[in-house]
């Protein structure tokens, strides 16, 4: 199943009050296992920056005013997300403004109903103690030694790591990966069987099988099982 990780950068935290995108990071996962391929861009706000937003991302008006707007990169955008799910870590406040800037150019919004909210299972999993991305990443003992910044990109690619771990995705691959390969055992119906790496020891010793051949010949040239299977 193909999934998107997705992390986003804003000039504060209202898009209803003229707060606007300024980074979009995507993270294909397949399978829940990261692809490698991923969707970047930095979006010109047409507007100032607020110190404390500047404090939290580093994005400069000056440095995004050479960028291009969110109407020129939407439509790669929508393509590299399709109709994938998308991951993300409090989503009401991503989605919030990534539909505020579809609205401003007429597109239709992003239904809620593809949200996978990573807060909301962190939340779930590990309740009463915070759940920020630093406190997941320190959790699940994932590497956040470049986050000396929030970005988008770097951001979606640690979700990705934790949401992994958060579902419980990479026990399951570690599980899967050591197991031995699977055997067919030629039947048309025949389900894949697991051979063990190392076979187990026989529990029955030579004297149990004497003892078994001398209760055997006890029986008589005629045992009862005959009449059923025939003679061996």
């Amino acid at each position: 199943m193909r999934e998107i990780v997705l992390d986003t950068e804003t000039t504060g935290l209202d898009p209803l009050r003229g707060d606007r995108l300024v980074e979009i990071g995507c993270v294909e996962i397949f399978n829940r296992m990261p692809t490698g391929q991923v969707y970047h861009c930095h979006i010109n706000p047409q507007r100032d920056m607020p110190l404390e937003a500047f404090n939290v991302h580093g994005l400069s008006a000056e440095f995004l005013s050479t960028k291009p707007l969110f109407h020129e990169v939407v439509d790669g955008f929508l393509e590299f997300i399709g109709d994938a799910p998308l991951v993300i870590h409090n989503a009401s406040f991503d989605i919030g403004f990534i539909n505020a800037e579809l609205d401003r150019i007429k597109r239709p919004p992003i239904p809620r109903e593809r949200l996978v909210d990573t807060l909301m299972l962190a939340r779930r999993k590990h309740p009463g103690v915070s759940n920020r991305l630093d406190d997941l990443c320190s959790r699940y003992q994932i590497d956040n030694s470049r986050r000396t910044k929030h970005g988008a990109l770097l951001d979606s690619e640690l979700l990705a790591e934790i949401y992994i771990d958060l579902i419980g995705a990479r026990q399951s691959s570690l599980i899967l990966a050591d197991a031995a390969p699977a055997q067919h055992t030629g039947g048309i119906n025949d389900a894949p069987r697991r051979q063990r790496p190392v076979p187990l020891l026989p529990r029955v010793t030579e004297a149990d099988i004497a003892d078994h051949r001398a209760f055997v010949a006890t029986l008589g040239d005629k045992p009862i099982w005959n009449e059923f299977f025939g003679s061996v």
